[in-house]
């Protein structure tokens, strides 16, 4: 599970511990016994954020105008495949 810096609390880490996941969010500057984590995949995190602004230009996924999960599924999946085009 990667999460942003402002979630690396104790509590929070423990519930993701709890959950199975594997934590990757980096310490806070001013803790005390800092962690190792993982960079690679913390960087890739970025790229996931980019990814949903992207998405969240189209005004139908933003406002979530269907009514049905398959229809607003198959927009998302739309979405994508728009923005892997225009990536082209």
């Amino acid at each position: 599970m990667v999460m942003d810096r402002a979630y690396e609390g104790d509590i929070t880490q423990q519930l993701a511990i709890d959950l199975f996941y594997t934590p990757v969010v980096p310490p806070k500057c001013s803790r005390k016994t800092p962690w190792v984590y993982d960079k690679v995949t913390y960087k890739l995190r970025n790229k996931i954020e980019r990814l949903f602004r992207r998405i969240k230009r189209f005004r139908r996924i933003f406002t979530r105008y269907d009514k049905l999960d398959l229809m607003f599924n198959n927009f998302i999946f739309f979405a994508l495949v728009v923005d892997s085009l225009r990536l082209c």
